[in-house]
């Protein structure tokens, strides 16, 4: 167990949208929670999250892998938005009772939930991994709405060459966004890159760890 109470190991949860899994990753005198939601089409395995949920409890961040009722079902296809929005909102009591302020984040359609609950739930902050500004090839659905009324601190984190949004496409806003070099939208990099998988995600965890010493 950790100084603040949160033990390592899985706890489900009772939701409106089903039985939703936390898998807690505990830091000795934790500042705060991080709170990872998955994508549409994975879960909480992503190396995102994994990546994270390795490097932050030695900084002082425990982490919460979240996965959403659907998924804990055994279910392919994600719900609609409300139903993850509803799954979210029946854990947050869980990811709140430690005591410490949560910060909101997931990748993908979690980056998603995370933005859109945001300022109802009160997080303390957002982190939007690979935040799907639009489906691949049409721009002009776009859903920075989502990411621009989260009303508290936001990271971005987006591959260089995500299909789903590049960085360089994402409007001006109270949001920083940091760029992962050659990325996709799984941060995945190609072979031929200057850098290597491994230091992809370095500047991932690197700069989620930094913005959460400053800003949360």
């Amino acid at each position: 167990m950790s100084r603040t109470g949160i033990r390592s190991g899985t706890e489900s949860v009772e939701t409106g949208a089903g039985v939703a899994r936390i898998t807690w990753l505990p830091a000795r005198n934790a500042r705060l929670v991080l709170a990872l939601g998955h994508g549409a089409g994975g879960g909480v395995e992503a190396r995102d999250l994994q990546a994270l949920a390795a490097v932050l409890p030695g900084r002082g961040v425990a982490v919460a892998l979240v996965e959403q009722p659907w998924r804990v079902a055994g279910k392919k296809l994600a719900p609609a938005p409300r139903t993850l929005d509803t799954g979210w909102h029946g854990l947050w009591p869980a990811l709140t009772a430690p005591g410490l302020p949560v910060v909101a984040g997931g990748r993908s359609a979690g980056a998603r939930v995370a933005c859109r609950t945001a300022a109802g739930l009160g997080a303390h902050a957002v982190l939007a991994l690979s935040f799907p500004l639009h489906p691949p090839g049409r721009p002009e659905r776009s859903r920075a709405d989502e990411l621009l009324g989260t009303g508290v601190p936001t990271l971005v984190v987006q591959g260089g060459r995500d299909p789903f949004g590049r960085p360089a496409e994402f409007p001006a806003g109270g949001h920083r966004i940091v760029e992962v070099p050659h990325g996709d939208h799984g941060f995945a990099v190609p072979k031929r890159a200057p850098l290597t998988q491994d230091q992809a995600l370095e500047v991932l965890t690197g700069a989620v760890a930094d913005w959460l010493d400053v800003s949360a």
